[in-house]
């Protein structure tokens, strides 16, 4: 069995704390047979053989045995494809085109050669990120999804009926705190603006009251076949809403309240018994914000709370 890890060109990621190369190096420890894939060398065929180009690498951990102090490509491999292997699923939104296509050709291979891709890539097409979050309103904020001036407007009447003074707009398929926006619903221009990231980001936007409780934090838990690994809270730096630690949010270990581990673990299994094995969850103010199925991230940020490499677990579970 080999896991192959399809990723962006190292070029583009944050070596030092990339959730995949620190899976794939902690595999790689284990001596389970691993090889990295690049957009540039994938294709697939209706030919009998399966081969990729693919790659070794080698690497090191730093001291606390998370965050990564190098890492290297070795040699490429021209390999055949099997119905033992497992291809992991890791290029970074958005969930564009380009993306889409990757799915389609994944799920071609899949279906030829009995090989695992792992989160399915029929399951990542079902499951938007965010509208898998709000799909029960007992446990998600209010939210609007559209590109419809009139309902965003309407939406705004409601929010004002509930008490709400700001909302928070962003895009359906972006990542990282990407594209979202803080704004009061008395904005003189609010219509304009809603207007104008219709068209930046080509279609629907999101839509949610602004919920205080982010300066207090959010959690992300991570999941694994219906089990969770760990969960952090993210708090945002001293006078910013964003609570991503890509744009300089603190984290630390975190016990989820006990409501929110019940939700989290109810929609962890559920999903996990459609074939969605890798889970992310962002949770704020008491709901569930996002759900991470694309490529769920922030493994090294947690397994550094946890002073424990959460790949290990990971690993076990082949």
């Amino acid at each position: 069995m080999a896991h192959i890890f399809f990723i962006d060109p190292l070029e583009k990621l944050n070596i030092k704390k990339d959730s995949t190369l620190m899976m794939a190096l902690s595999f790689l420890s284990l001596k389970k047979e691993c090889y990295l894939l690049f957009e540039k060398d994938f294709y697939v065929t209706n030919e009998k053989r399966s081969n990729l180009k693919l790659y070794t690498f080698n690497g090191k951990f730093k001291e606390d045995g998370c965050y990564l102090e190098s890492f290297n490509l070795d040699m490429e491999v021209d390999y055949q494809i099997t119905q033992n292997d497992i291809i992991h699923m890791r290029i970074d939104p958005p969930f564009d085109t380009r993306y889409q296509r990757y799915l389609w050709m994944l799920d071609f291979l899949q279906n030829k050669t009995k090989c695992e891709v792992l989160n399915s890539p029929l399951k990542i097409m079902k499951y938007n990120e965010k509208l898998v979050a709000y799909r029960n309103l007992d446990h998600s904020h209010l939210s609007y999804i559209g590109s419809s001036l009139v309902g965003f407007m309407e939406f705004l009447k409601s929010l004002k009926t509930e008490g709400y003074k700001d909302i928070i707009l962003k895009p359906l398929d972006l990542y990282s705190g990407i594209g979202v926006e803080k704004l009061s619903i008395s904005d003189e221009q609010i219509e304009a603006k809603f207007s104008k990231k219709v068209v930046d980001f080509h279609g629907a936007i999101v839509c949610q009251p602004f919920i205080e409780d982010i300066y207090n934090g959010e959690y992300r838990s991570i999941y694994f076949d219906g089990e969770e690994l760990g969960s952090i809270i993210k708090i945002p730096k001293d006078g910013e809403f964003l609570a991503n630690i890509a744009q300089g949010a603190k984290f630390d270990k975190i016990e989820l309240p006990a409501k929110l581990k019940e939700i989290c673990d109810l929609i962890a299994l559920d999903l996990f018994k459609d074939g969605v094995r890798f889970i992310a969850f962002d949770l704020l103010g008491g709901a569930v914000n996002e759900i991470n199925i694309t490529c769920p991230g922030l493994l090294v940020e947690v397994s550094y709370a946890y002073k424990k490499n959460l790949c290990f677990t990971i690993a076990s579970k082949f």
